[in-house]
């Protein structure tokens, strides 16, 4: 479980992100997705012991990805959460990093000792 004020962080950044999809902002959605895993992910490694000096939400979900201990299945959401987006400004239409992100730090949450 997170702490208070990870938590609140995590929170604040999918609230901006479900309203920024719904003003038609997805982009900013994207970014708010993205930053909300990106501080799941920090506070893991806080809590295993990593050192992490980078504090991006893509060099921190990107390290997470790389990670042997990290399960299959959140690979391939941190994947997803990595997808670069078309010139467009656009990603596939089947891919909802909202989701994803909510995935994710669900999954930090209940694997978190310690933070």
């Amino acid at each position: 479980m997170f702490v208070a004020t990870t938590q609140n962080a995590i929170e604040q950044e999918l609230f901006c992100a479900e309203n920024a999809r719904l003003t038609g902002n997805e982009g900013k959605a994207r970014v708010c997705a993205r930053r909300a895993a990106g501080i799941a992910v920090l506070a893991y490694f806080r809590a295993i012991g990593i050192a992490f000096s980078d504090p991006s939400a893509f060099a921190l979900l990107n390290r997470f990805m790389q990670m042997e201990s990290t399960p299959k299945h959140m690979k391939e959401i941190t994947s997803r959460l990595l997808i670069r987006v078309n010139p467009d400004y656009s990603i596939p239409a089947k891919i909802d990093l909202l989701e994803d992100a909510r995935q994710l730090t669900a999954w930090v949450s209940e694997n978190i000792y310690g933070e």
